[in-house]
């Protein structure tokens, strides 16, 4: 059983006592990024309004990284498939309705038919009323960790309305301009509603656009401003600039759907010419990645990824592709590259530079584009080498990432990977419920990436943060997962 204190549970009750919104002072935060719709059953709209403060799960990763109940209290496995997940009682959807096992069931069971990424883990899931405040959910494979799954950002919960869907976070919608701002209300039906502002989030196209906007006072809250912004950012005064240490892996995905790239002496090239240490300096933040997962995890792997550019130089040579003056070279083809990346995750611009400069070293040739929707370019092909970003244990464990990106036909796997060891060997999460062995089989699932190189790990981040002196007591922890808590507050 899974069972958690009621000390741990996060508050999310009827209020008593409510200011109208009109009265609630505004606060306005900057980010390079906003959710591209409102409903959690599309794409990644169930991330995205979980950092906005407006989206709740069942189940979330503290600030510790230790699982704890959200809307559940705990979690009873019954069977290999079935689980049954007790439920707080009182609370409500922000339109005022109950927030009730039926309702929730209601809700799940769309996302988890209709978004792909909710059969990352476990297959699908099935969630049922079995009276007010119990569900019991089903999976198609067995997961003898559902209140891991549960914390996945895909299954958030809401209620389908005429009015558009509503949710059970701390704020509320109150107007949505797609690519352009978000505007949140207290959700009066949330504990505190009469202590929290009003929020305004707007979108940034690119890190420097969002860091001279926090220079000149524009924003209460800059979220992830670039490195090369924080000198003349910590001298404004006023500001205050924090720096933390986040569990999202940066990455080059390698199509290998691309003829060049379909050989694996030419991927295993790329990830060996890659010197992290200059990416690192670039951003002036991280560490060297080791694998697709945060040091900190236990069950990532430790050491980081190697750099040789000798031996890629031998790699490359192996494949046919040879050095002709300053550009490698097969039956008269250049070795041409494109490294795409996207401005809402700014140090992904800041190392195509770095990049460039590498790979040209090698003898390749590479040119840069900048994208505005990497899902777009992702879900087409329409890249030689994509660089991303991606919190890779959200709900703190292992089977996640690879579930989603890695096995054969998973919902995000961009470059069209498959390797039957691979999924064979992530197919023993399904049984194992003990953390070591989890940890194990994450070991060796990602001996068998390393060797096949479909994706290079590049550096687990730190991010920048700029308040100003109304959120002075603003502290960032865990990555963007956790912008807009409800313990979010105007300094008085």
């Amino acid at each position: 059983m899974f069972k958690l204190s009621r000390r741990l549970l996060i508050a999310a009750t009827i209020a008593t006592t409510v200011l109208p919104a009109s009265a609630a002072e505004t606060i306005t935060i900057g980010q390079t990024f906003l959710t591209q719709g409102l409903d959690p059953a599309r794409g990644s709209a169930g991330w995205a309004l979980t950092t906005h403060g407006v989206g709740q799960n069942l189940f979330t990763v503290g600030r510790d990284g230790r699982l704890l109940g959200l809307l559940a209290t705990g979690a009873t496995r019954i069977d290999a498939l079935n689980w049954r997940v007790a439920l707080q009682t009182g609370v409500r959807f922000s339109d005022g309705t109950p927030a009730d096992a039926s309702a929730i069931a209601e809700g799940l069971n769309r996302v988890a038919s209709e978004n792909a990424v909710a059969r990352a883990s476990a297959g699908a899931l099935t969630f049922k009323a079995i009276d007010a405040a119990n569900l019991q959910v089903t999976s198609e494979r067995p997961a003898p960790h559902m209140p891991s799954i549960l914390a996945e950002w895909v299954f958030v919960v809401s209620r389908q309305t005429q009015a558009g869907p509503v949710f059970t976070g701390a704020w509320r919608v109150q107007g949505f301009e797609p690519d352009r701002e978000l505007r949140l209300e207290p959700n009066p039906h949330f504990a505190g509603a009469d202590q929290r502002p009003n929020i305004r989030i707007r979108r940034f196209t690119d890190g420097q656009s969002l860091a001279l906007a926090a220079q000149s006072g524009e924003l209460d809250l800059a979220f992830n401003v670039p490195g090369e912004a924080l000198p003349r950012l910590r001298a404004t005064s006023g500001l205050t600039v924090t720096s933390f240490p986040v569990a999202y892996q940066t990455m080059a995905w390698l199509n290998m759907q691309r003829p060049v790239l379909s050989d694996v002496r030419v991927r295993r090239a790329i990830d060996l010419a890659i010197d992290r240490r200059l990416l690192i300096a670039a951003v002036q933040a991280g560490e060297p990645a080791s694998s697709a997962y945060a040091r900190t995890f236990p069950f990532a792997t430790q050491e980081p990824r190697p750099f040789d550019m000798a031996a890629a130089a031998r790699l490359l040579d192996e494949a046919g592709w040879r050095l002709d003056g300053a550009v490698r070279r097969k039956d008269g083809q250049p070795l041409r590259l494109t490294v795409v990346a996207y401005p809402q995750r700014p140090e992904l611009v800041t190392f195509q530079p770095v990049l460039v400069s590498e790979f040209r070293k090698l003898g390749i040739e590479v040119e840069t584009r900048v994208v505005d929707n990497p899902q777009a370019v992702a879900r087409d092909g329409a890249f030689d080498i994509l660089l991303w970003a991606q919190h890779t244990a959200p709900a703190g464990d292992a089977a996640f990432f690879p579930g989603l990106f890695l096995r054969t036909g998973a919902a995000n796997n961009f470059v069209r990977y498959s390797s039957p060891a691979l999924d064979a060997t992530l197919d023993r999460f399904s049984t194992a419920a003990d953390v070591e062995l989890r940890a194990e089989i994450s070991l060796a699932a990602e001996k068998i990436v390393f060797a096949d190189a479909p994706v290079a790990y590049l550096v687990t981040p730190s991010w920048h943060v700029v308040t100003s002196p109304r959120l002075r007591g603003y502290e960032p922890w865990g990555s963007d997962y956790y912008i807009i808590r409800p313990d979010l507050r105007v300094s008085r």
